[in-house]
């Protein structure tokens, strides 16, 4: 068998056995507060469709893979998860989420947070707004006071130190189940699984 085969059976595996968490609507990620709501809706309908097995995708695991490994000695923690359950409008919702590196203080509680981002460029040297806000959700949800993003790319390794701020999650967590940013950014599309099946898929080539 092929490197790339066991690779691919990897990935299929993985998928398979988060199949049914992604299909429950009483769970949200994290990621669904940052993205186009109608992304999740489409996900919980058609969740073959989310399945990618693609080489910056494989790139982008062996980078946090690789990291989370050499970092492990300084006291990092890598794929931290959490979830946090919210009552919604009645209805119970549980957040979930994974952080790429988490390091605690003396005392055990988290203190700082890092996500690692792989990407073909930054442009203008800046984090991206949707990276912002995951980050910053993360560093509330694990009570931290330091976040880092960490961009990687073929011509750069920068990193970004970001304040903690107050995040609206309830609000995020009602915009997503409600279906209210469709999309919420105007790239978002370009990039989308279910873009060819989408009522609201936008043609803007624009990207982030």
């Amino acid at each position: 068998m092929s490197i790339v085969n066991e690779l691919y059976r990897i990935k299929q595996r993985d998928f398979s056995e988060k199949l049914r968490e992604l299909t429950d609507p009483r769970i949200i990620y994290v990621t669904d507060l940052v993205s186009c709501s109608h992304k999740r809706s489409m996900r919980l309908s058609f969740p073959l469709l989310s399945f990618k097995f693609e080489p910056p995708l494989v790139l982008g695991d062996l980078v946090h893979a690789g990291l989370g490994f050499l970092l492990a000695e300084n006291g990092w923690e890598a794929e931290v998860q959490i979830e946090k359950s919210y009552i919604i409008d009645g209805k119970e919702y549980v957040l979930k989420g994974r952080a790429d590196l988490v390091r605690r203080g003396k005392n055990g509680k988290p203190e700082t947070v890092v996500e690692i981002k792989t990407s073909r460029d930054l442009p203008e040297n800046n984090p991206r707004e949707h990276h912002v806000m995951q980050l910053r959700i993360y560093m509330q949800l694990f009570g931290a006071n330091r976040g880092y993003l960490l961009y990687v790319t073929p011509e750069k390794l920068v990193e970004f130190e970001i304040e903690p701020a107050e995040m609206d999650i309830e609000g995020l967590i009602r915009e997503t189940i409600y279906d209210l940013q469709t999309p919420r950014y105007e790239w978002e599309c370009r990039y989308c699984s279910f873009r060819k099946i989408c009522p609201y898929a936008r043609t803007n080539k624009r990207t982030p």
